[in-house]
């Protein structure tokens, strides 16, 4: 009598990958330690913004207690906010919500 075995083959789980082209956010947060003119000053040298979006961008932070400075991958998004950081700003990365 011939045996016949079957050979199980063992279910692969697929783990879900980060898709590169998923989109983060440079958020900088309003706090009460850093002068108007300062945050104007930090985005001008850590981003090139001109004088007129810098400002923007500050009164942003200013009155709404935050501003989206820049969207892009999670890699340069987060040398942003280090660098934000380093200037003692309050800055965070945050995904984008799917359009």
């Amino acid at each position: 009598m011939a045996e016949t075995k079957t050979k199980k083959i063992p279910q692969t789980v697929p783990v879900p990958q980060p898709r590169l082209t998923d989109v983060w956010r440079v958020v900088v947060l309003n706090d009460p330690v850093n002068r108007m003119s300062y945050v104007v000053m930090v985005l001008r040298r850590v981003f090139g913004f001109a004088e007129e979006r810098a400002r923007k961008h500050m009164l942003e932070i200013h009155e709404q207690g935050r501003s989206i400075l820049w969207s892009g991958t999670r890699e340069q998004a987060e040398a942003y906010v280090f660098a934000l950081q380093q200037w003692h700003l309050t800055a965070v990365v945050q995904p984008a919500e799917p359009t």
